[in-house]
């Protein structure tokens, strides 16, 4: 990162990279535990514009919150940004990382994996273990005298996600990748030092152990897809890992993907499971805890759908839980204000002018989309959860100034999976409970999470009846 001679570049963003080696970071860290994490953006954007330049976590960066100027970074065409994180997330994640990846092999594994979470075979068969999960973690709230909501639903998407990737089910090794996968996740945002006893060092020893037992899933699993291939038999992708080797079974013209890049990537793909989802369906929580009407509409909308499946011998189908507008409505609301993916970091290869701004060759790149969705230009009263806006709005998928996952070439190919998994919790949840939410804040740094982790106590709907 050069800072001589970017001063002098015509179009360069304005702003200020504070201390030496620190930068503006202690500043943009105390944001983040505060009710308006966005202040620093805020302040930053009325002092030099929408896109500043500021020094942040070790690195001088130019950041955007211009969703036009956004809309071109994740674009990417020609390939003139290549992914950028700190530098905790890349040893952590490693060279082979999706998020590191660029070029034809990241569309190519991006183009596999989103095939198959988009796939319909894959939503119906899905549904059921979804249902299932859910309706087992709702089970036990009956006995339980205070539930810590953020805990509790990691206990139904990261067993949901692993079934997906893997098809691990409940038992020991599902246990042993919950409790590993946790210790690992914890080094993301954290100083990078290596030494014994550092949270990056307990984090990278977590991943090594992780790796482990999923190279030798991966390994099975090829021996197994082999020996029926042998057979002439004919089978349907169950997972991602079937999804992945079978890829390199067929490419005679392609590198086939190597076991441990496979194996890493895996890994990688838990990351919703324990943190973007459960989060989501928390703050889904939170915020119609503190929104009764928002609460009692979508109530009514799900117990309409309820008292139809109940007159019919039709079960639920992934198709019925995301028809029901209001709920989704809610969902996307969430995601808005959860803002649980806060950006993407990108490094610019050669300069280029977006919008009258230059971005210099070897500069990092902060594309906000929390300060997007927190814009009131864009969004009237945006701290205000009011799930009505999007009657106008509609689903705004391919909006960019709605991006909870992302955009261009690397949109969360998750994502209708992470929907569908958020309005199956909403639906069995307003239909069997009522609740009471104890009083909780959101933290946003280093990551979106509860205080106390939404402490509430439920009632079931059996005992108004």
């Amino acid at each position: 990162m050069k800072r001589k001679g970017v001063e002098n570049k015509s179009g360069v963003p304005k702003g200020s990279l504070g201390w030496p080696f620190i930068g503006e970071t202690l500043d943009f860290i105390a944001c983040g535990y505060t009710s308006r994490p966005v202040s620093f953006m805020d302040k930053r954007k009325f002092l030099h514009g929408k896109v500043f330049r500021t020094h942040i976590l070790g690195t001088p960066i130019i950041v955007s919150t211009d969703p036009d100027v956004n809309k071109v970074v994740l674009q990417n065409h020609g390939n003139i940004f290549i992914p950028a994180y700190p530098k905790s997330i890349r040893e952590l994640l490693g060279e082979n990382s999706i998020l590191q990846m660029n070029g034809n092999l990241q569309k190519r594994v991006h183009a596999l994996i989103g095939g198959f979470l988009r796939s319909p075979q894959l939503k119906s068969r899905i549904t059921r273990h979804i249902e299932n999960s859910v309706k087992l973690t709702l089970g036990s709230w009956q006995d339980m005298q205070l539930v810590h909501v953020q805990e509790e639903t990691k206990k139904i998407t990261f067993g949901v996600l692993v079934k997906v990737l893997m098809s691990v089910g409940p038992g020991e090794d599902l246990n042993f990748l919950k409790r590993e996968f946790e210790e690992f996740i914890k080094g993301l945002i954290c100083l990078p030092i290596k030494f014994p006893g550092t949270r990056l060092y307990k984090s990278l020893k977590a991943k090594e152990r992780l790796l482990k037992m999923v190279k030798k899933i991966v390994e099975e699993r090829k021996l197994a897809m082999e020996k029926t291939d042998e057979k002439g038999i004919i089978m349907a992708n169950n997972d991602a890992v079937e999804v992945l080797l079978r890829d390199s079974e067929e490419g005679n013209e392609k590198q086939s993907l190597p076991l441990d890049f496979i194996s890493g990537n895996i890994i990688e793909m838990m990351i919703p499971g324990e943190e973007t989802v459960p989060m989501a369906m928390t703050l889904a929580v939170k915020f119609l805890s503190d929104c009764p009407v928002a609460l009692h509409q979508l109530m009514e909308e799900n117990m309409e759908l309820k008292k139809q499946k109940k007159d019919s011998t039709q079960g639920y189908s992934w198709t019925d839980y995301l028809s029901l507008p209001f709920t989704q409505h809610v969902i996307s609301e969430t995601l808005r204000l959860a803002n649980i993916i806060n950006g993407v970091w990108r490094k610019a290869l050669k300069d280029i002018e977006i919008k009258g701004y230059l971005i210099p060759e070897g500069w990092c790149v902060l594309a906000s989309f929390i300060s997007v969705h927190m814009d009131e230009e864009i969004y009237e009263k945006p701290y205000c959860f009011h799930p009505w806006r999007w009657e106008k709005l509609g689903a705004a998928v391919n909006n960019s100034s709605f991006t909870p996952f992302g955009g261009g070439q690397r949109l969360c190919p998750g994502l209708e999976l992470s929907r569908l998994e958020i309005s199956i919790f909403l639906h069995h949840l307003v239909t069997s409970y009522r609740w009471v939410a104890q009083e909780d804040d959101i933290i946003y740094f280093p990551t979106v999470k509860m205080k106390r982790k939404l402490p509430i106590t439920v009632t079931p709907l059996c005992n108004y009846q």
